[in-house]
Protein backbone atom coordinates (compact mmCIF):
# COMPACT_ATOMS: atom_id res chain seq x y z
CA UNK A 1 0.00 0.00 0.00
CA UNK A 2 1.60 3.73 -0.41
CA UNK A 3 2.18 5.60 2.22
CA UNK A 4 1.86 8.99 2.25
CA UNK A 5 3.92 12.16 4.73
CA UNK A 6 1.46 13.60 6.41
CA UNK A 7 1.41 16.82 3.80
CA UNK A 8 0.50 14.52 0.80
CA UNK A 9 -2.27 12.83 3.33
CA UNK A 10 -3.51 16.33 4.06
CA UNK A 11 -3.28 17.56 0.18
CA UNK A 12 -5.45 14.48 -0.52
CA UNK A 13 -8.15 14.59 1.98
CA UNK A 14 -8.48 18.80 1.41
CA UNK A 15 -9.24 17.17 -2.56
CA UNK A 16 -11.36 14.48 -1.19
CA UNK A 17 -13.62 17.33 0.65
CA UNK A 18 -13.71 19.86 -2.13
CA UNK A 19 -14.89 16.79 -4.36
CA UNK A 20 -17.76 16.16 -2.30
CA UNK A 21 -18.94 19.11 -2.17
CA UNK A 22 -18.54 20.42 -6.00
CA UNK A 23 -18.03 17.18 -8.03
CA UNK A 24 -21.65 16.71 -8.79
CA UNK A 25 -21.04 20.46 -10.37
CA UNK A 26 -18.28 19.92 -11.96
CA UNK A 27 -19.76 16.63 -13.53
CA UNK A 28 -22.97 18.43 -14.82
CA UNK A 29 -20.80 21.30 -15.84
CA UNK A 30 -18.23 18.97 -18.24
CA UNK A 31 -21.39 17.10 -19.56
CA UNK A 32 -23.24 20.40 -20.08
CA UNK A 33 -20.12 21.67 -22.34
CA UNK A 34 -19.75 17.91 -24.00
CA UNK A 35 -23.60 18.23 -25.01
CA UNK A 36 -22.62 21.88 -26.01
CA UNK A 37 -20.10 20.60 -28.74
CA UNK A 38 -22.09 18.28 -29.95
CA UNK A 39 -24.85 20.72 -30.26
CA UNK A 40 -22.63 23.36 -32.35
CA UNK A 41 -21.08 20.10 -34.57
CA UNK A 42 -25.03 19.18 -35.25
CA UNK A 43 -25.94 22.78 -35.90
CA UNK A 44 -23.03 23.34 -37.90
CA UNK A 45 -23.70 19.90 -40.14
CA UNK A 46 -27.33 20.93 -40.15
CA UNK A 47 -26.48 24.80 -41.36
CA UNK A 48 -24.16 22.90 -44.02
CA UNK A 49 -26.42 20.81 -45.54
CA UNK A 50 -29.11 23.55 -45.68
CA UNK A 51 -27.15 25.51 -47.34
CA UNK A 52 -26.12 22.70 -50.26
CA UNK A 53 -29.97 22.35 -50.49
CA UNK A 54 -30.72 26.17 -50.95
CA UNK A 55 -27.66 26.15 -53.59
CA UNK A 56 -29.13 23.16 -55.43
CA UNK A 57 -32.29 24.90 -55.56
CA UNK A 58 -31.12 27.81 -56.67
CA UNK A 59 -29.55 26.22 -59.52
CA UNK A 60 -33.07 25.15 -60.28
CA UNK A 61 -34.12 28.81 -60.23
CA UNK A 62 -31.85 29.77 -62.45
CA UNK A 63 -32.45 27.03 -65.02
CA UNK A 64 -35.84 27.60 -65.17
CA UNK A 65 -35.06 31.51 -65.64
CA UNK A 66 -32.81 31.05 -68.50
CA UNK A 67 -35.62 29.09 -70.36
CA UNK A 68 -38.19 31.56 -69.77
CA UNK A 69 -40.27 28.78 -67.33
CA UNK A 70 -42.32 31.63 -64.93
CA UNK A 71 -44.40 29.03 -63.39
CA UNK A 72 -41.60 27.67 -62.27
CA UNK A 73 -39.66 30.19 -61.53
CA UNK A 74 -42.39 31.18 -59.15
CA UNK A 75 -42.80 28.05 -57.58
CA UNK A 76 -38.86 27.57 -56.93
CA UNK A 77 -38.59 30.97 -55.68
CA UNK A 78 -41.45 30.40 -53.04
CA UNK A 79 -40.18 27.44 -52.10
CA UNK A 80 -36.95 29.16 -51.13
CA UNK A 81 -38.44 31.51 -49.36
CA UNK A 82 -40.46 28.84 -47.37
CA UNK A 83 -37.65 25.84 -46.67
CA UNK A 84 -34.73 28.42 -46.36
CA UNK A 85 -35.17 31.82 -45.43
CA UNK A 86 -32.12 32.24 -43.59
CA UNK A 87 -29.97 31.31 -46.19
CA UNK A 88 -28.63 33.90 -48.38
CA UNK A 89 -30.32 32.09 -51.42
CA UNK A 90 -33.51 32.88 -50.97
CA UNK A 91 -33.49 36.51 -50.94
CA UNK A 92 -31.26 36.12 -54.44
CA UNK A 93 -33.65 33.48 -55.98
CA UNK A 94 -36.49 36.66 -55.05
CA UNK A 95 -34.82 39.11 -56.74
CA UNK A 96 -34.35 36.86 -59.75
CA UNK A 97 -37.86 36.00 -60.00
CA UNK A 98 -38.85 39.14 -59.48
CA UNK A 99 -37.02 40.91 -62.44
CA UNK A 100 -38.41 38.21 -64.44
CA UNK A 101 -42.17 38.86 -62.96
CA UNK A 102 -41.44 41.98 -64.36
CA UNK A 103 -40.35 41.44 -67.70
CA UNK A 104 -43.61 38.93 -68.13
CA UNK A 105 -45.21 41.99 -66.80
CA UNK A 106 -46.90 40.11 -63.08
CA UNK A 107 -45.79 43.60 -61.61
CA UNK A 108 -48.39 42.69 -58.14
CA UNK A 109 -45.89 39.41 -58.00
CA UNK A 110 -43.23 40.93 -58.47
CA UNK A 111 -43.49 43.58 -56.02
CA UNK A 112 -44.15 40.42 -53.29
CA UNK A 113 -41.24 39.34 -54.43
CA UNK A 114 -39.47 42.06 -54.25
CA UNK A 115 -40.82 43.01 -50.33
CA UNK A 116 -39.80 39.98 -49.07
CA UNK A 117 -36.24 40.28 -50.32
CA UNK A 118 -36.04 44.06 -48.57
CA UNK A 119 -37.68 42.27 -45.53
CA UNK A 120 -35.36 38.95 -45.49
CA UNK A 121 -32.18 39.79 -47.50
CA UNK A 122 -29.08 41.26 -45.92
CA UNK A 123 -26.65 44.62 -46.95
CA UNK A 124 -26.55 44.77 -50.95
CA UNK A 125 -28.74 42.35 -51.69
CA UNK A 126 -31.29 44.00 -49.39
CA UNK A 127 -30.72 47.71 -50.65
CA UNK A 128 -30.78 46.31 -54.27
CA UNK A 129 -34.54 44.88 -53.44
CA UNK A 130 -35.95 48.20 -51.63
CA UNK A 131 -33.75 50.41 -54.87
CA UNK A 132 -36.07 47.93 -57.34
CA UNK A 133 -39.37 47.91 -55.38
CA UNK A 134 -39.06 51.93 -55.59
CA UNK A 135 -39.00 51.25 -58.96
CA UNK A 136 -41.69 49.69 -59.69
CA UNK A 137 -43.99 51.82 -57.10
CA UNK A 138 -42.65 55.00 -59.34
CA UNK A 139 -44.39 53.10 -62.49
CA UNK A 140 -47.18 52.55 -60.61
CA UNK A 141 -47.68 56.18 -59.44
CA UNK A 142 -47.39 55.11 -56.12
CA UNK A 143 -45.30 58.06 -55.37
CA UNK A 144 -45.22 58.32 -51.07
CA UNK A 145 -44.59 54.34 -50.99
CA UNK A 146 -41.58 54.81 -53.56
CA UNK A 147 -40.09 57.37 -51.18
CA UNK A 148 -40.65 54.94 -47.84
CA UNK A 149 -38.59 52.34 -49.34
CA UNK A 150 -35.64 55.18 -50.06
CA UNK A 151 -35.69 55.69 -46.54
CA UNK A 152 -33.12 53.50 -45.13
CA UNK A 153 -29.74 54.59 -45.85
CA UNK A 154 -28.07 51.81 -48.25
CA UNK A 155 -24.26 50.96 -48.82
CA UNK A 156 -22.43 53.58 -50.34
CA UNK A 157 -22.00 51.80 -54.00
CA UNK A 158 -26.35 52.30 -53.71
CA UNK A 159 -25.83 55.95 -52.34
CA UNK A 160 -26.48 57.85 -55.49
CA UNK A 161 -28.83 55.74 -57.58
CA UNK A 162 -30.95 55.89 -54.06
CA UNK A 163 -30.96 59.78 -54.64
CA UNK A 164 -31.21 59.83 -58.28
CA UNK A 165 -34.36 57.72 -57.94
CA UNK A 166 -35.59 60.00 -54.73
CA UNK A 167 -35.09 62.65 -57.41
CA UNK A 168 -37.18 60.79 -60.09
CA UNK A 169 -39.88 60.63 -57.51
CA UNK A 170 -39.72 63.47 -56.12
CA UNK A 171 -40.23 65.51 -59.67
CA UNK A 172 -42.89 62.82 -60.59
CA UNK A 173 -44.63 64.71 -57.76
CA UNK A 174 -44.02 67.97 -59.10
CA UNK A 175 -41.75 68.90 -56.41
CA UNK A 176 -38.85 70.62 -58.19
CA UNK A 177 -36.77 71.79 -55.68
CA UNK A 178 -37.04 69.00 -53.63
CA UNK A 179 -35.70 67.09 -56.76
CA UNK A 180 -32.84 69.15 -57.52
CA UNK A 181 -31.59 68.65 -54.42
CA UNK A 182 -31.83 65.23 -54.61
CA UNK A 183 -29.98 65.24 -58.32
CA UNK A 184 -26.85 66.80 -56.66
CA UNK A 185 -26.91 64.57 -53.64
CA UNK A 186 -26.45 62.17 -56.26
CA UNK A 187 -23.82 63.48 -58.10
CA UNK A 188 -22.01 64.67 -55.39
CA UNK A 189 -22.48 60.81 -53.55
CA UNK A 190 -21.74 59.56 -57.18
CA UNK A 191 -18.23 61.58 -57.56
CA UNK A 192 -17.23 60.42 -53.51
CA UNK A 193 -17.98 56.81 -54.89
CA UNK A 194 -16.13 55.97 -58.13
CA UNK A 195 -14.22 59.48 -58.31
CA UNK A 196 -13.51 60.57 -61.98
CA UNK A 197 -14.45 56.25 -63.18
CA UNK A 198 -15.25 56.35 -66.53
CA UNK A 199 -17.38 53.41 -66.53
CA UNK A 200 -19.71 55.65 -64.45
CA UNK A 201 -19.62 58.73 -66.94
CA UNK A 202 -22.90 57.70 -69.25
CA UNK A 203 -24.96 57.45 -65.95
CA UNK A 204 -23.26 60.71 -64.64
CA UNK A 205 -24.19 62.46 -67.77
CA UNK A 206 -27.73 61.52 -67.34
CA UNK A 207 -28.17 62.62 -64.26
CA UNK A 208 -26.86 65.84 -64.73
CA UNK A 209 -29.06 66.17 -67.97
CA UNK A 210 -32.20 65.75 -65.57
CA UNK A 211 -30.50 68.45 -63.30
CA UNK A 212 -30.37 70.91 -66.22
CA UNK A 213 -33.98 70.14 -66.89
CA UNK A 214 -35.03 71.33 -63.75
CA UNK A 215 -33.29 74.81 -64.61
CA UNK A 216 -31.46 76.99 -61.73
CA UNK A 217 -33.25 77.70 -58.37
CA UNK A 218 -35.67 81.03 -58.39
Amino acid sequence: MATYDLEEQEQIDSLKTWWKMYGNLVTAVLAAAALSMVGWQGWNKYRDSQAAQASALFAVLEAAALTGDMPKVKATAGELAEKYASSSYAPLGALLAARHSIEAGDLKTARSQLAWAADNGKDEVRDLAHYRLAAVLLDAKEYDEALKQLEAAPAPAFAARFEELRGDVLFAQGKKPEARAAYRAALDKMGQAAGVNKTAEPGRQLLQEKLDSLGEPA
